[in-house]
């Protein structure tokens, strides 16, 4: 596994600061935000070149919604989301990261026809078959985060996303994001499931039970970092309120060497101090 930090948790007013910082830190990559990504490509572009790091992943965040009722706001999504696919291309990331839906159901329930949930799978479906070969062509791949109950009603486990996949024939191009503060809220045995569905993930969000620094909440990390023994992926610090840590970097890279060292004790490839 590779290890990368989210940029937002980096102190540094360019890219290229904060992406001496993450390598100073020991990480091999960062994580960057898709919205309004398009215009700071440039700038991160050259701090990948400067330092040697990769861009593990775009985070498309919370953009326009896929599943919206209203036509013309689903096409603007699926705009959005393609301009982060090539924005991704174009840092030479691995892939983007996408919830499809926040919030509560935005579609009718058409029950005994179909009900919310099966009207958004089969909405999600249609967008994946040609998301999927434009991913493919592109040279990218697209990762959907299954979120907490808390956040939205809709894909909430790795069976929910698993679900989504075995619909698109298990594409290679669409797997899943494994989040370790959201399993910790709607898994009953966050090992078990890491395992259970270690085809479908390719990226881990890692952060404690609480969003904290791993060491700082109640998982078991001993055991989580054993399921993934033969994780070959990306694995990227996500914590506090991601996407708006810039307050708090300082105080997070002061952490993170105690972080760090936790997780080399439970066994886990992390980066060198």
């Amino acid at each position: 596994m590779r290890f990368a930090i989210q940029e937002d948790m980096l102190p540094g007013k360019t890219p290229l600061e904060q992406f001496e910082c993450a390598r100073r830190l020991g990480f091999q990559g960062v994580e960057v935000w898709g919205c309004g990504l398009t215009g700071r490509v440039p700038a991160l572009v050259e701090a990948r070149r400067a330092t040697g790091l990769a861009i593990a992943a775009v985070n498309h965040g919370r953009q326009s919604d896929l599943l919206h009722p209203d036509r013309a706001e689903r096409e603007r999504a699926l705009a959005e989301l393609r301009e982060s696919i090539v924005n991704a291309v174009d840092l030479g990331a691995a892939g983007v990261i996408v919830v499809p839906h926040f919030g509560e159901p935005s579609l009718p329930d058409l029950t005994p026809y179909k009900s919310v949930i099966q009207l958004e799978y089969e909405l999600l479906h249609n967008h994946l078959r040609t998301l999927s070969d434009y991913v493919y062509a592109m040279g990218t791949d697209l990762y959907i985060e299954p979120i907490n109950r808390y956040e939205t009603h809709f894909i909430n486990t790795l069976a929910d996303g698993a679900r989504v996949r075995r619909k698109i024939k298990d594409n290679p191009h669409i797997k899943l994001v494994a989040d370790l503060f959201h399993m910790a809220l709607e898994e009953t045995d966050v090992p078990g499931a890491l395992r259970d569905y270690a085809a479908d993930v390719a990226y881990l969000h890692l952060a404690d039970s609480n969003r904290r620094l791993p060491g700082r909440g109640l998982l078991d990390f001993v055991a989580i970092g054993a399921a993934l023994r033969e994780f070959s992926g990306w694995v990227s610090l996500e914590i506090g309120e991601p996407g708006n840590n810039q307050a708090n970097a300082r105080q997070i890279v002061e952490e993170l060497p105690a972080c760090l060292d936790f997780l080399k004790r439970a066994g886990w490839f992390a980066p060198a101090i």
